[in-house]
């Protein structure tokens, strides 16, 4: 399965990521220096969940997690011409502004993102809200929206509230969750079906 992560890059080799099958920058850096630590991060908590896929790195952060709805659009298009078959997109923007091109861009893709802001409240993208309470390796469904843990992994001995944490990687566990399922017909469908079992 090709999983496309759009963010600020993936740090290949980390002992949470391994290989990543390739990937392309939209930032204008030129290099493949993920120096947020956020895409990694995000790929770790994929790959945990989906540790045969294929991650692609789609760079549109580089020093800070802002970017322009030009950059996001190309990325997707980028996405959708190499053929994805996941794109965890771990943002979202409350302009209603963007809804047009947002819902041009995830045309024909399958998404994984924020709920409560675009394009996670587009219709077709799975839209993924955090939950503190909810198990690692569960998630359910209630009202359109999916739930999962924000929480990529735990490090023992720290306290919960000091590791890592947020919505960016309850989509991320989403996504994982999503890969497992390999290339079934509705993975919307079956991700509720999962969800209610």
């Amino acid at each position: 399965m090709k999983i496309a992560v759009v963010d600020s890059c993936i740090k290949e080799r980390h002992p949470h990521v391994g290989a990543v099958a390739g990937g392309v920058d939209f930032t204008g850096a030129q290099d493949w220096s993920d120096r947020l630590g956020h895409g990694t991060a995000v790929a770790g908590a994929i790959r945990e969940k989906a540790p045969g896929g294929e991650l692609y790195a789609v760079k549109i952060f580089d020093q800070r997690l802002s970017t322009s709805i030009e950059t996001i659009v190309r990325a997707l298009a980028w996405c959708a011409e190499q053929r994805m078959d996941l794109v965890n997109l771990s943002l979202g923007t409350s302009n209603e502004s963007h809804r047009p091109e947002f819902e041009r861009a995830v045309a024909g893709l399958t998404v994984v993102s924020a709920a409560g802001a675009l394009p996670g409240l587009l219709n077709g993208v799975i839209a993924v809200a955090a939950d503190l309470d909810c198990p690692r390796d569960r998630f359910y469904y209630r009202d359109g929206v999916f739930y999962s843990s924000p929480y990529p992994r735990l490090i023992p001995g720290v306290p919960p509230e000091r590791n890592l944490h947020g919505s960016s990687f309850a989509v991320a566990n989403l996504t994982g969750f999503a890969a497992q399922l390999g290339g079934v017909g509705d993975l919307h469908a079956e991700l509720i079906r999962r969800a209610r079992a």
